[in-house]
């Protein structure tokens, strides 16, 4: 499965992102073997996406999904606020998330099912009145869905724990969502740090939602990266392909010891994995 880094292309309170100084971080990504970039976006209408891809396509570092959340984060946009200026905001601001992955649909190497715009604090919180917020999310993802359509690129949904979201915190949740939307651009985004607090089995929920999950966050226990904390990548990676997951797998961790440091070791602890697996299913 080939390996992602999330990059900030903007400053950003945000804590779990290694690299957060941008366009100067694309080309350290590339140098340390990455295969692909995500990168997280608070207004694509600040990003000149042309020069954006001509950059990942001379780095040969395509982009494989556009993150949303600092929207939520920095300016409160929400697809279930109780205002509907705020929903509208959330929309456009989501639909304009979307034709910038088309523009990065271009980029050699793109995935096969376009670059994922991901729906995952932007959806906001719903309070005490999760049917209507539901309702609001369904009617926001309409016209992002049309968009996705129009433009080859994909949406997926994140289940974010419950210290961070009153709502759709696992992949059973989620993906019930995914099916009462029936959109065939809608797919699952899968975070190990947030299944490691709500899953009973990380095992178990991947193998239960496959046929929805289209991009994975990779992180370890302690939000630091893989291999600085409890979870079995090894018993993972292998459930991912047996499932026959295609997509990336993209590091979202807190930059420890540092920025470098964290990319370094994502990269060189799960290719050791993806290594020794590869061999063993070789001689076996």
């Amino acid at each position: 499965m080939p390996l992602a880094l999330v990059v900030s292309l903007g400053a950003t309170a945000f804590d779990a992102v290694a690299m957060k100084d941008g366009w100067e971080a694309l080309e350290r990504v590339a140098a340390l073997g990455y295969d692909g970039v995500e990168l997280a976006i608070r207004d694509p209408g600040e990003v000149e996406g042309t020069r954006l891809a001509e950059r990942c396509a001379h780095l040969g570092l395509p982009v494989v999904a556009l993150g949303t959340g600092q929207a939520y984060l920095h300016e409160g946009l929400a697809l279930a606020a109780a205002d509907g200026g705020v929903r509208r905001a959330a929309v456009e601001r989501l639909v304009q998330h979307v034709r910038l992955a088309s523009v990065l649909n271009t980029v050699p190497r793109a995935p096969a099912a376009g670059v994922q715009v991901i729906v995952g604090l932007i959806r906001g919180q719903a309070g005490q009145a999760r049917a209507q917020a539901e309702r609001w999310l369904q009617e926001g993802l309409r016209p992002v869905l049309k968009a996705a359509d129009e433009a080859g690129a994909g949406v997926v949904l994140e289940p974010v724990n419950r210290y961070e979201s009153d709502w759709l915190n696992t992949l059973e949740e989620a993906g019930a969502l995914i099916e009462r939307v029936g959109h065939p651009r809608l797919g699952l985004l899968a975070d190990t740090f947030h299944m490691n607090i709500e899953e009973r089995s990380i095992e178990d929920s991947l193998r239960s939602f496959a046929r929805y999950l289209r991009h994975v966050h990779v992180a370890d226990s302690n939000r630091r990266p893989p291999g600085l904390g409890h979870l079995n990548f090894r018993r993972i990676l292998q459930v991912l392909w047996e499932v026959g997951y295609q997509g990336y797998l993209s590091a979202e961790t807190l930059p420890y010891p540092d920025a470098e440091g964290a990319a370094r070791q994502t990269v060189t602890y799960l290719r050791s994995l993806q290594v020794d697996m590869h061999e063993r299913r070789r001689i076996s």
